[in-house]
């Protein structure tokens, strides 16, 4: 499944709008793999709902939840930017809730039927080291990355596992939604001078981590270039 953030549509995601995964999911059927790509508004409940439905009409119960949605919008507090604060804070952090809300059932259930459970929040680094100009924006991770915590001691008991990972320098969109040209700049000479992670790097942390015995839960990952470490 695709999420998305703003700027928010009104489009129901069951709609013939392609969705952005629609060629990874050609890929994996090339493969010989199964996938489905449903594009969602993570800042739309009832868009969101209507995902998971498709995806558990055609899958069943949902047993591994990847909330990877955000948008990155970095500038001086000064500048009062309350737009760009409150589109963070609706898909950054709201966004993820409205997938929790949406997908929880389905993990509880999976770990009642004794299958492994995971639900997988992407923070960053910026939830807790602090860099200028990106104050709301590290906040919003913060608020993601406390979640988590906070999850586990409702879902861990319940057998579902909750792992909040936060990457450090990551080549992906959220670099193309900088309006400032000069902090664009900066973050163009930290790709220069450090070798970012990939979302491949991400992707292949996520299937290490969910493959661990269903007792085991590595509940914490900060991964990093090792440049940047």
């Amino acid at each position: 499944m695709a999420t998305t953030g703003p700027p928010p549509t009104q489009e129901s995601p069951c709609r013939t709008t392609p969705s952005p995964a629609a060629p990874l999911s050609a890929e994996i059927e090339a493969a010989g793999g199964q996938a489905l790509a449903v594009a969602a508004d993570v800042t739309d409940q009832a868009s969101v709902d209507a995902a998971a439905a498709r995806v558990r009409a055609a899958y069943g119960e949902v047993d591994l939840v990847v909330n990877a949605a955000g948008v990155m919008l970095p500038n001086p507090i000064s500048d009062g930017r309350a737009d760009e604060w409150r589109r963070m804070l609706d898909t950054n952090v709201a966004g993820a809730l409205r997938v929790i809300r949406a997908w929880t059932p389905d993990l509880i259930a999976a770990a009642q039927a004794g299958r492994t459970a995971d639900l997988v929040n992407i923070s960053s680094i910026g939830a807790h080291i602090a860099f200028p100009n990106y104050a709301v924006y590290g906040a919003t991770k913060a608020a993601l990355t406390y979640l988590s915590q906070s999850l586990r001691t409702e879902l861990g008991p319940r057998d579902v596992r909750v792992t909040n990972i936060e990457p450090g320098l990551t080549d992906t969109e959220l670099g193309g939604h900088i309006d400032n040209v000069e902090l664009a700049g900066l973050l163009d000479g930290m790709f220069e001078a450090l070798t970012g992670l990939t979302a491949d790097d991400i992707a292949d942390l996520i299937a290490y981590t969910t493959s661990r015995a269903r007792h085991v839960n590595l509940r914490q990952a900060i991964v990093l270039p090792t440049r940047q470490a």
